[in-house]
């Protein structure tokens, strides 16, 4: 094999890297008659430094394995890289050096990877409605050799901290960990749908929750709702225990853009490895760990697979989950027997925290009054339509046909890492409830090499044509070209190209105009749809005028604009009974 001359450079450089400091090290010892004994810290660099060289050796074959256009070898060869730290018995987070090395690592792989994916247009009805509920699951094919893709950029994804990376540091206080013989005794007598061991630490999570966690577990509870009847439907199928879903709150917190320090992503915060294992794809477009039903059904896939290879044993399943099996396997091996508390001390901290953490909120969330947890109303279930739409569309053009916002598609979407689907594909993609067929029938108009610039504008009651082109520069005769002589008595929205359009925006009525627009500050704990509760307004409505889910929990202290008509219900009441 010919060596290139940057290779070569690159190899030397990494050689020298690792050669100096032992060098040094020598020069230090060689005139000292005493025997060189290495201190603990030395022992535990040497072994850093095995793991590093052999998750090198992995990343090595996977390059040449990339160079030599071997996909699927150089995808093992990646994930092995990443696998051989994470299964090397070492907490990553305690050692500088090696922490270091991952997170760099994973974003070499990642830089690697993405230009390689590659795309197969497909022979499919363009506009195809598959669903109009958040409870089934949508699959999507894997993609197909054509075309090399080239690197491209894309929005960059706005992404949560993980309630892992504050588990991993939790340290419970004496008040936390006061548990009485009675307390161990009612959780022995708990039904949570599998068999688990009774524990003190599962009662201590229950203390801390009901103190200074209380907020945590709230919010929890109530954005459970949103993605939970999907969840449990799911691992039904999968023959999981319902109610181990409620890992997504220990996960997540029920957000789909929650990242850990690790790289592990979405509502079941895979790592990039882990998650193409079970079928989600990550390219340049898209990652799938980040979205609803597929990144469902792979948790529940992979805890099955779990569960199986630790004989029924969901305890141990979901310390897999979280560490590794290997790391599981390993202390098993230690302790002799396998049983979550008797591998206790031969688990990473974070993990040692994860098993009674989510067993405390599986109590917790199935009696919240049991627990104190009185009046919380989890939100509901998300509610949109799934449309099949060709490759390269853009949210702006479906935020058109749809009356919607791009912001508002991108939480109905966020397994979308650019603002257009992806190119060469069709796709499924989630719109407003209730507005599938009103989107089918807009963007059949809009011609096949124009999906991704075009727009969508909406024209009021009586305008007409000559209107129309005034206000966007175009001629009369452009807009009856791209709408096939649409109607204008017929349609409320007309496609027009973008680049040549002088305005797009609906020059509304007055009493629907900025000027007519008021705001309130969200409190603690409000969502949309409380606040167009209170208002007594639509929450679909208020959610697209403000680029917001109606369930998704605003910041305190947030704006939110809605008509200026809009009265305050509870106010009124109020006023009434005074």
């Amino acid at each position: 094999m010919i060596t290139s001359f940057p290779r070569l450079i690159a190899r030397a450089g990494f050689f020298i890297a690792l050669i100096i400091p032992a060098a040094f090290i020598n020069a230090q010892t060689s005139g000292s008659s005493a025997r060189f004994i290495p201190t603990e810290v030395e022992k535990l660099d040497g072994r850093v430094t095995q793991v590093i060289n052999k998750a090198e050796d992995h990343f090595r074959k996977g390059k040449l394995n990339l160079d030599d256009d071997k996909r699927d070898q150089a995808r093992d060869e990646f994930d092995k890289a990443v696998d051989s730290i994470l299964v090397s018995g070492m907490d990553v987070r305690a050692n500088q050096r090696l922490q270091i090395y991952y997170l760099e690592l994973i974003e070499r792989i990642y830089r690697l990877e993405v230009p390689q994916q590659q795309v197969n247009p497909q022979k499919a009805s363009p506009f195809t409605l598959v669903a109009q509920n958040s409870a089934g699951d949508v699959g999507v094919g894997r993609l197909q050799d054509a075309g090399q893709e080239p690197q491209i950029g894309f929005r960059e994804q706005k992404f949560e901290r993980s309630p892992l990376d504050e588990l991993a540091k939790l340290v419970l206080t004496p008040e936390e960990q006061a548990v009485s013989p009675d307390d161990v005794d009612a959780l022995a007598k708990s039904n949570i749908g599998f068999k688990f061991d009774a524990n003190p630490m599962i009662q201590q999570f229950i203390n801390y929750y009901q103190g200074r966690g209380r907020s945590t577990m709230e919010s929890g509870i109530r954005r459970s709702g949103q993605f939970m009847r999907m969840a449990r439907k799911i691992f039904r199928e999968e023959g999981v225990p319902e109610d181990i879903a409620w890992l997504g709150q220990v996960e997540s917190a029920w957000r789909p853009n929650a990242r850990s320090w690790a790289a592990a992503s979405g509502l079941w915060q895979f790592i990039p490895g882990t998650g193409s294992r079970f079928g989600l794809r990550q390219t340049a477009w898209i990652d799938e760990r980040n979205g609803f039903e597929k990144a469902t059904r792979a948790s529940a896939k992979y805890l099955k697979f779990l569960a199986n290879r630790y004989n029924g044993n969901w305890e141990l399943a979901m310390a897999a989950y979280n560490t590794g099996e290997g790391n599981i396997d390993r202390a098993i091996a230690r302790a002799g027997t396998a049983s979550f508390w008797e591998i206790y001390s031969y688990i990473p901290q974070e993990t040692r925290n994860y098993v009674p953490n989510i067993l405390a909120t599986i109590l917790m969330a199935k009696s919240p009054e049991k627990y104190g947890f009185k009046g919380i109303r989890p939100d509901a279930p998300l509610s949109y339509d799934v449309v099949q739409v060709p490759g390269a569309t853009s949210l702006q053009l479906i935020a058109d046909a749809t009356d919607t916002s791009v912001d508002y598609l991108r939480n109905l979407n966020p397994e979308l890492r650019r603002d257009v689907t992806p190119r060469g594909e069709s796709y499924h993609v989630r719109i407003p409830a209730g507005r599938a067929k009103q989107f089918v029938a807009v963007l059949s108009r809009v011609p096949v090499d124009r999906r991704e610039s075009a727009r969508v504008i909406s024209i009021t009651p009586g305008e007409d044509l000559q209107a129309v082109a005034n206000r966007t520069g175009l001629s009369m005769a452009q807009i009856q070209m791209m709408n096939g002589g649409a109607d204008l008595k017929s349609t409320n929205k007309l496609v027009v190209p973008n680049s040549s359009t002088r305005n797009v925006a609906l020059v509304r009525a007055k009493s629907s105009s900025a000027a007519s627009l008021k705001s309130v500050r969200a409190g603690k704990g409000d969502t949309i749809a409380k606040i167009a509760a209170r208002y007594n307004i639509s929450a679909d409505e208020l959610a697209k005028l403000n680029g917001v889910l109606p369930n998704a929990e605003l910041e305190a202290g947030r704006e939110i604009r809605m008509a200026s008509t809009a009265t305050n219900g509870s106010s009124s009441r109020s006023r009434r009974r005074r």
